[in-house]
C-alpha cells in the first residue's frame, strides 16, 4: 500500500503521460508534482523532499537510447541517495532494465503501464528498507552534494569560503577557474543555494559537449519546424533558468562564432530561439567554469575580451586537491560514507598506511579521481580496514615523460635539452590533430589542463 503522507515527483516530457500520472495517483498519495523538462528537476528537489521520483528515460527526438535517463537518475542519487527512482521508458529490455537497477534505479517499467502494476511497483519502492524504523515522518533528505566541494579546513578551502559568502547573496556573474575535478559545478551549486534566487531553476549546461548545430537549439530553444527533428518547440537554458542560475560550464571551449553569440544574449538579456523571429526576455544570474587559461586564450585571440568581462565580474580559483593535504583524509572518509550507504554496506576504516598513500598522492584528477578511487575500495576491498592494496592509481603525465626520453641524438647532432624535447613532442602532437587540443592531450596522456599548462610555459 502507498504510504498516503507521499510526495512523488513525475518528470516527462509528454503532457498526456504527466496527466495521467497524476489523475492516477492525486488520490493515492499526499502531493504529486509533475515536470516537462528535466533541467528543473534538481531545482524542484531542493525545494522540497520527494519519497519517489518517476522518471522518463528519453527527452530528445529521435533519440531511444536512454542515457538521459540515467544521467537524471545518477544526478538524483548524488542528491539524495535515499530517493526512489523507478525509469520509465517506451524502449525497454532485460538489458536496459539490468542496467537501471545496476545504476540505484528502485525499478523499471514500460509504457504503456498498467495502472495496478503502477500503483503495486509504487508501493514496494516506497516501502522502509531493510533496518529503518518504519513510520513516523518521511525522511529528511540527505545534505546536497555541492557541499562536499566546501568540505575542508585548508586555508585553501576557507577562503573559497569566504568569498562565497560574499558573492553568493549578489547579483553579480562569477567565472569558476580550476582544474578538472576540483568541484567547480558543485561550487556553483552552493552559490546559488546561498543566493536570493535559491528557490528558481538552477540550470547546467555542458557548452563544450554542444555541437555548432546544437549551440543555439540548446542555449536559446527552437519553435517546431525549425529544423528537421524540431517536432515540438523547446525552451532553451536561458529561458528555463529564469528567475534562477544559469551556470556554463567548460566555457573556455567554445569556438569564437558561438562565443559571439553567447556574449550577445547576455548584453540584450534575450534570446531569439531557432526558427523564430520573436525576442525572448530572460532574467538570468550567470555562473561559468572553465580549466582553461582563459586570460592566456585571450591573449593569443581564442577567446572575446568583451565576453571574459562579461563572464568575471568575480573570479574564484578553485585550488587543486594536491594543495589540500589536510583534507584529503576529510573528504575519503565522507565518501566511504557515501558509498557504503549507497552499496549497503559497512562503513569501512582507513589504516594509517591507506591515509598516508593517499596524503602522498598527487591527485591530478583531484576530488573527483579522489572520490572514485575510494568508491572502487569501498566496492572491491577486501575486509572492513581498507588498506594501501586497495588503492591503485595511474599517472596521466607519464606518456610525456616517456614521449621526452624517447627522441636520440644522432652522430652529427647535440642532444636536445628536455625542456626542447617536451616542447617539440607536444608541437607534434598537435599538428598530427590539426590543433585539436584534446585529442593531443589524450595521445600524449595529459589532462587538458596539464597541457595548457605546458602550452603556456613553452609559449606555444
Amino acid at each position: 500500500m502507498i504510504p498516503k503522507h507521499a510526495r512523488i515527483l513525475v518528470v516527462d516530457d509528454e503532457p498526456d503521460v504527466l496527466f495521467a500520472l497524476k489523475l492516477l495517483l492525486k488520490s493515492e498519495v499526499r502531493e504529486v508534482v509533475t515536470e516537462r523538462n528535466p533541467e528543473l528537476l534538481l531545482s524542484l528537489l531542493r525545494q522540497q523532499p520527494f519519497d519517489a521520483v518517476l522518471l522518463d528515460m528519453n527527452y530528445r527526438s529521435g533519440q531511444a537510447t536512454g542515457n538521459e535517463g540515467f544521467y537524471w537518475l545518477g544526478r538524483i542519487l548524488e542528491y539524495n541517495p535515499t530517493t526512489a527512482v523507478i525509469l520509465i521508458t517506451a524502449y525497454g529490455d532485460v538489458r536496459t532494465a539490468v542496467r537501471a537497477l545496476k545504476a540505484g534505479a528502485t525499478d523499471f517499467l514500460l509504457k504503456p503501464w498498467h495502472n495496478d502494476q503502477l500503483l503495486q511497483t509504487l508501493a514496494a519502492a516506497l516501502q522502509p528498507k531493510p533496518g529503518s524504523k518504519s513510520g513516523g515522518s518521511p525522511k529528511k533528505p540527505a545534505e546536497p552534494a555541492a557541499t562536499t566541494a566546501l568540505l575542508g579546513e585548508s586555508a585553501a578551502m576557507q577562503e573559497v569560503r569566504t568569498i562565497i559568502e560574499k558573492v553568493a547573496p549578489t547579483e553579480a556573474n562569477v567565472l569558476l577557474l580550476g582544474e578538472n575535478g576540483t568541484g567547480k559545478e558543485l561550487v556553483a551549486k552552493s552559490l546559488h543555494e546561498q543566493s536570493r534566487r535559491a528557490a528558481r531553476p538552477f540550470v547546467a549546461a555542458d557548452v563544450a559537449a554542444l555541437s555548432e548545430g546544437l549551440f543555439e537549439s540548446e542555449l536559446f530553444g527552437h519553435i517546431k519546424g525549425a529544423f528537421t527533428d524540431a517536432q515540438a518547440s523547446r525552451v532553451g537554458r536561458f529561458e528555463a533558468a529564469t528567475g534562477g542560475t544559469l551556470f556554463l560550464d567548460e566555457i573556455g571551449n567554445i569556438a569564437l562564432p558561438q562565443q559571439a553569440k553567447l556574449l550577445t544574449a547576455l548584453q540584450n538579456r534575450q534570446v531569439v530561439p531557432v526558427g523564430s523571429n520573436t525576442p525572448v526576455p530572460v532574467d538570468i544570474r550567470l555562473l561559468s567554469a572553465t580549466n582553461a587559461p582563459l586570460h592566456a586564450l585571450v591573449a593569443r585571440g581564442a577567446f572575446r575580451q568583451d565576453l571574459m568581462y562579461r563572464l568575471n565580474t568575480v573570479e574564484i580559483m578553485l585550488p587543486p586537491l594536491r594543495e589540500r593535504d589536510d583534507d584529503v583524509q576529510l573528504l575519503a572518509q565522507h565518501f566511504a560514507q557515501v558509498y557504503a550507504a549507497r552499496n549497503r554496506q559497512p562503513v569501512p576504516e582507513f589504516s594509517a598506511a591507506a591515509l598516508r598513500k593517499l596524503r602522498e598522492h598527487p591527485w591530478p584528477g583531484n576530488v573527483r579521481e579522489l572520490q572514485h578511487a575510494v568508491e572502487r575500495a569501498v566496492i572491491l576491498g577486501a575486509g572492513p580496514v581498507l588498506l594501501p592494496a586497495d588503492f591503485s592509481f595511474r599517472n596521466p603525465e607519464s606518456a610525456v615523460a616517456s614521449a621526452a626520453a624517447a627522441p636520440a641524438a644522432t652522430v652529427d647532432e647535440q642532444p636536445l635539452p628536455l625542456l626542447e624535447v617536451e616542447k617539440n613532442t607536444i608541437q607534434q602532437a598537435i599538428e598530427r590533430h590539426q590543433g585539436n587540443l584534446t585529442k593531443a592531450a589524450k595521445e600524449l596522456g595529459l589532462t587538458r589542463t596539464a597541457l595548457y599548462r605546458r602550452l603556456d610555459k613553452h609559449d606555444i
